[in-house]
């Protein structure tokens, strides 16, 4: 899946063979400033996205409803008001701690909230408003949650990696770039090497990673899936050298691998065909 968030700026230039060229430069500029527009839209869409993120990664491990009750503070227990709800700007203006009891708020709110504002905006920048963006959104919102949940809990839910197989299958049939066979084949190829490779590790790898692969397969087929799974990997191997060798944690200590799959599965949904066409020298 190839880069094509310049398709509205490209089409415009392609209008360099029409005469006129003060209207050829006007139209880029027009072309220009709709896809800042689209881009901001999408990363306002983002930050209330990485709102409803937030109570994902906080509920869905201790199976409670997403829905209902609304959200309120994990201290007190008071309901939050509209205005204490506002993505990223609320934890800024109440100084990261409760109005109600001041008991500070974890900054992984803000921090989800961010972030996926930011990828929706560079989905929007590659892919334009198209259906792959709205693929690509759904991939990373997945993505998001299943790091959150693992980095807190060290538990990936099923309730996120199974609707994800479907919702990456179900996909394949409607966007551009993957069909249906190479979903499928994703899904098994990419869930079967974690699968044999947590056989290896004895226990160094969970279900939980076996189902996430498996989900990432079903959105990037087995190619970039895998390339997923080898930056997922190398981070992991890098960090956890790192934190072994500045005594932060032991040999045989766990380490939630699914953020790392998380980011490789990012850096793939964005670069796969660019980093596999450079590695088989395409």
């Amino acid at each position: 899946m190839a880069l094509s968030g310049t398709v509205l700026v490209l089409s415009c230039r392609a209008l360099s063979a029409s005469p006129g060229m003060l209207l050829i430069q006007k139209d880029e500029v027009s072309c220009v400033r709709l896809l800042f527009m689209l881009t901001l839209l999408a990363a306002v869409l983002g930050l209330g996205i990485g709102s409803f993120l937030n109570v994902c990664i906080c509920r869905l491990p201790e199976h409670r409803s997403i829905a209902w009750p609304r959200s309120s503070c994990p201290h007190c227990g008071r309901r939050l008001a509209p205005r204490d709800l506002v993505p990223v700007v609320s934890y800024l203006r109440l100084g990261g701690r409760c109005r109600y009891c001041r008991e500070p708020i974890s900054p992984q709110y803000p921090i989800v909230e961010l972030a996926t504002g930011l990828l929706f905006a560079a989905i929007v920048a590659a892919y334009g408003v198209s259906l792959a963006s709205i693929k690509h959104m759904i991939f990373v919102s997945l993505l998001i949650v299943v790091a959150g949940t693992d980095i807190n809990t060290r538990l990936i839910p099923n309730t996120v990696t199974y609707p994800g197989m479907a919702i990456g299958l179900i996909l394949s049939l409607f966007v551009p770039g993957i069909s249906l066979l190479q979903s499928i084949i994703g899904l098994l190829v990419c869930g079967g090497v974690v699968y044999l490779l947590a056989l290896a590790s004895r226990g160094g790898m969970g279900g939980g990673d076996i189902k996430l692969m498996g989900m990432m397969g079903a959105f990037l087929g087995w190619d970039a899936g895998l390339l997923a799974l080898f930056i997922g990997a190398l981070l992991g191997s890098v960090v956890g050298i790192e934190r072994i060798a500045l005594g932060k944690q032991k040999r045989r200590d766990p380490m939630p691998f699914g953020p790392f799959l998380a980011v490789g599965g990012l850096i793939s949904a964005f670069f796969a065909p660019s980093i596999l066409s450079f590695i088989f020298f395409q």
